[in-house]
């Protein structure tokens, strides 16, 4: 059995940038918050922290705040993604001394390799670096799907343990569980698709809803471990009009807005991403006093 770098619900947590860069003072916050109200782990510099935007600096010196406040009570898992390979490796080496607990590693995108090239990229990557390892296939993003052959083959690598899985195909969750069994840990990557995927097996999601609802989304899974599957059900059904808000437009742009509408100061998206328009941010914040009154 591997390890499990974490069971139940992880934050794919927002950045917050004000004029003068990353605004550390409210990531502390928003951290702060995640951790008192009982999320299992936070991935730093992921998609929804909008790292294709921010410098190296800006990685740096958010990944270190977050392991600084979590203080070990939960994992800090970074984002170290990209398409250039040897960029990954060197990346990751300098993040692994930071302190986290693992990197996430999306596909690489653009240049869109062949599934022996995805194998190859991972492979080159975990062993150059100790930490634990959770692919993320996010093709809508990326072009690129990791077949389950190819979670298959790369479940036997030691320090690969899981898939962050966002390809919304229950099918092909479904055959990396029945291919890769303990080797490779599931994770939802999609939040209207928490209860379909732990109920295939999966340990928990990596989520956008979290940022916002980050004890509901944590019951909502413990709730399913604990064998309350219908309350659990609930949770994931009633939240469905909030989920589409929050991807109503391309994920962060509604959740920061989200988060802004919640009393933190995140600021704006950076571009080419753009600030949020009225009439959607109208429905999201309806939608996000209804779970939260």
């Amino acid at each position: 059995m591997k390890k499990i770098l974490f069971k139940g619900c992880g934050t794919a947590i927002s950045t917050p940038f004000n004029e003068n860069g990353v605004n550390l003072k409210e990531f502390e916050r928003l951290v702060e918050n995640q951790i008192q109200n009982k999320v299992d782990s936070i991935i730093v510099c992921g998609t929804t922290g909008e790292a294709s935007t921010m410098t190296f600096e800006e990685k740096i010196s958010t990944i270190e705040c977050a392991v600084k406040i979590s203080h070990g009570r939960i994992p800090i898992i970074a984002g170290t993604g990209g398409n250039n390979t040897k960029q990954v490796i060197e990346y990751s080496q300098v993040v692994e001394k930071l302190g986290v607990d693992g990197f996430l590693i999306v596909t690489p995108y653009y240049n869109k390799c062949t599934q022996h090239g995805l194998v190859e990229h991972y492979k080159n990557i975990a062993k150059s670096v100790s930490l634990p390892i959770i692919l993320y296939s996010v093709p809508s993003r990326t072009g690129v799907n990791i077949a389950p052959e190819t979670c298959l083959e790369l479940s036997k690598i030691e320090n690969i343990v899981a898939i962050k899985e966002a390809s919304g195909n229950l099918s092909q969750i479904a055959d990396i569980a029945h291919l890769c069994g303990d080797n490779l840990a599931i994770y939802s990557g999609n939040d209207d698709q928490v209860l379909p995927i732990l109920s295939l097996g999966g340990i928990g999601v990596i989520s956008v809803l979290s940022n916002v609802l980050p004890e509901y989304t944590h019951n909502m899974v413990q709730n399913f471990f604990d064998g309350k599957i219908e309350l659990a059900t609930k949770m994931q059904l009633d939240a469905i009009p909030l989920i589409k808000s929050l991807f109503s437009e391309v994920n962060p742009i509604p959740v920061k807005a989200a988060l802004n509408m919640q009393g933190y100061d995140f600021g704006l998206p950076r571009l080419p991403l753009t600030p949020m328009s009225e009439q959607k941010a109208k429905i999201l914040k309806d939608e996000l006093l209804k779970l939260t009154n």
